[in-house]
C-alpha cells in the first residue's frame, strides 16, 4: 500500500484525521514532502466557513472558542480548530499543545483541534495556518476556528484568512482598548466584550460603539456588532453565531465573498513564491555556510547589504 503524499491526501479527502495531523505537521515542519498532498487537496477546498478569533492575552479566547465548537456541534456541524500557541523557545513547539481548555471535544471524531506555534512569524498566525485550514476543509470540516496568539495590535493577519473575524476583549483591560485604537478596530467583524459579568462591561461595550461612531462605516458597508458574552457559562453564544452568520450573509449579497477568495489566493501565492525564492536563494549560496559568509564580509563592512542581494539576485555570490 502506498504511503507517498498522494495517498496521505487521499485519506484525508476520506475523512482521516491521523492522515490530516500528519499532513499539517508536515507543514508546519516545511517538509518538501507535504506540496504533492497540498496541491492534490487545494481543489477540494474552499467550503468551510473560516471564523477568526483574535484579542490580548487572558480575553479568553480559548473558552470562547471552546463554547463554539460545542454549539456548532449541537447544530450537527463538523469543527476544526487551529490554535496558534507562542513557539517553546527550547523544542520549537506549541507551548500549549492541544489546549487543554478543549479536552472535552478531544473523543469527539466530529472535532479535530491542532495547534501551530508561531516559530517567529508576526501577525499573531503561524505561517503554516493558511495551509492549516486547506486541510481542514478538504477534510470536510463545515467550520474553521482559527485562534491566534494574542499579541495585540499586530493581529491582522487574521483578518486575511478568516470570512469573519471575532475580537474579544474584557472589561477591565485598558490595554486592549488602546490595541484596539492601534489599528485593531478595522479588523473586526464582530466585536465580543468576554467575562460581560465583571463590572465595567458595559462601559466597555459604550467605548467600543463610540469609537465605531468616530470612524463609521461607508454606506452600505458592515457595522461591527458589539455583543456581551460570558464564555465560561456559555452567555451569549447564540448571538455570536448569528452574528457570524449575518455578516456572511452580508459579504454574499454583495459579492464580497469572491472578493475576498482573490485576496486570500493572491497572499498564499505570494506567501509561497517569497518562500521558494528565499530557498532558492539561499540553495544557489551552498546554504547556511553560504549565508554565513556574507553576513562575515557585513560585519566587517568589507560589503553592505544592497550589494549583497544584488549579488545574490544576479546569480553572483
Amino acid at each position: 500500500m502506498s504511503r507517498g503524499p498522494e495517498s496521505l491526501a487521499d485519506r484525508v479527502l476520506a475523512g482521516d484525521v491521523r492522515a490530516a495531523a500528519r499532513l499539517i505537521r508536515l507543514v508546519d515542519d516545511a517538509d518538501p514532502s507535504a506540496a504533492a498532498a497540498m496541491r492534490r487537496l487545494y481543489p477540494h477546498a474552499g467550503r468551510a466557513i473560516v471564523i477568526g478569533l483574535t484579542g490580548s492575552p487572558g480575553a479568553g479566547k480559548s473558552t470562547l472558542a471552546d463554547q463554539l465548537v460545542a454549539y456548532f456541534r449541537g447544530q450537527g456541524k463538523t469543527v476544526g480548530v487551529l490554535a496558534v500557541d507562542p513557539t517553546s523557545p527550547f523544542s520549537g513547539g506549541a507551548i500549549l499543545g492541544d489546549r487543554i481548555r478543549m479536552n472535552r471535544h478531544a473523543t469527539d471524531p466530529g472535532v479535530f483541534i491542532r495547534s501551530l506555534a508561531t516559530r517567529g512569524a508576526l501577525g499573531g498566525l503561524s505561517r503554516s495556518t493558511a495551509q492549516g485550514v486547506t486541510i481542514m476543509d478538504a477534510l470536510g470540516r463545515d467550520v474553521i476556528l482559527v485562534e491566534t496568539v494574542g499579541v495585540g495590535q499586530d493581529e491582522v493577519e487574521v483578518m486575511r484568512l478568516a470570512d469573519t473575524t471575532i475580537v474579544v476583549v474584557v472589561p477591565g483591560m485598558g490595554d486592549d482598548v488602546q490595541a484596539i485604537k492601534a489599528g485593531i478596530l478595522e479588523i473586526a467583524q464582530v466585536f465580543v466584550v468576554n467575562k460581560a459579568d465583571r463590572e465595567g462591561a458595559n462601559r466597555t461595550a459604550a467605548e467600543l460603539e463610540q469609537m465605531l461612531t468616530l470612524t463609521p462605516p461607508p454606506p452600505g458597508a458592515w457595522k461591527p456588532p458589539i455583543l456581551l458574552a460570558e464564555a465560561h457559562r456559555g452567555k451569549g453564544i447564540a448571538e455570536i453565531v448569528d452574528a457570524v452568520f449575518r455578516h456572511r450573509a452580508h459579504l454574499e449579497a454583495r459579492g464580497r465573498m469572491g472578493v475576498l477568495r482573490r485576496e486570500r489566493a493572491r497572499r498564499e501565492f505570494l506567501d509561497l513564491l517569497r518562500d521558494r525564492l528565499l530557498d532558492d536563494a539561499i540553495a544557489r549560496l551552498g546554504g547556511e555556510a553560504g549565508v554565513e559568509r556574507i553576513v562575515g564580509r557585513l560585519a566587517e563592512r568589507e560589503t553592505d547589504p544592497y550589494s549583497a542581494v544584488e549579488s545574490v539576485v544576479g546569480g553572483r555570490s
